[in-house]
């Protein structure tokens, strides 16, 4: 609400929605078939203790304490953070352990959670150990319920048909032998769909055009310069 903070969102209705509005809907499925799912955010249950454990119980913190909370009022630092501890595979007592394959029959099955409140708590009452488990939706939910429970301004974005580089080289790439066969040799791969975060803040790094909708990403894939 204040104009000279970073995060200052002068639309009031998106105020009501990307700041305090604890409901909404994620898009999943596919491009022939959306599916929305109702999500709880529940920023204001009695979160912010654990969001700022979270800050605490990050690598940046452990590495450099002092360093980490002179930059806590930097939304991309923080934003930066939180994608990292929304996952756990950096060994850093990550929020959600990751699972796409197998049988869930022993943990959650990701397509059960419909909110963030929950894991959360169970994340704490679990002593910070990742709970298991989450895809793409549920980091983004949480990550989501973390960030305005922050007080920055973040919503969820749904693409379908979703291309996964993973060699950077900007093109999915697939190989064929001399007969045609499909061979299975790139990593590359079409998703059906894939959620991540946009969090709004100025850009004083990359100058005034580059402000507004930042793009957020907690779901466990490449890793990001290190």
């Amino acid at each position: 609400w204040f104009s000279g903070d970073d995060v200052y969102m002068s639309n009031e209705n998106e105020r009501q929605e990307y700041v305090l509005n604890e409901n909404g809907i994620i898009f999943v499925g596919n491009a022939r078939y959306i599916e929305a799912r109702g999500w709880f955010y529940g920023q204001f249950q009695d979160l912010l203790n654990i969001c700022l454990t979270m800050l605490d119980l990050s690598l940046y913190y452990r590495q450099d304490p002092a360093m980490d909370v002179a930059r806590r009022g930097d939304p991309k630092y923080v934003g930066r953070v939180i994608s990292s501890m929304i996952n756990g595979n950096d060994n850093d007592n990550g929020v959600l352990l990751g699972k796409w394959q197998g049988s869930f029959h022993s943990h959650e099955n990701p397509s059960r959670w419909d909110g963030s409140v929950v894991i959360l708590k169970k994340w704490r009452q679990d002593n910070y150990r990742p709970v298991q488990y989450g895809q793409c939706w549920v980091f983004a939910g949480v990550m989501c319920t973390v960030l305005r429970c922050l007080g920055i301004p973040t919503r969820l974005i749904s693409n379908f048909n979703s291309a996964h580089d993973v060699d950077r080289n900007l093109s999915i790439d697939k190989y064929y032998d001399s007969t045609g066969r499909s061979l299975n040799i790139s990593k590359d791969s079409t998703w059906d769909y894939h959620v991540w975060n946009e969090s709004w803040f100025i850009r004083p790094d990359l100058g005034r055009s580059y402000s507004g909708w930042q793009v957020l990403d907690a779901t466990p894939q490449e890793q990001s310069r290190g």
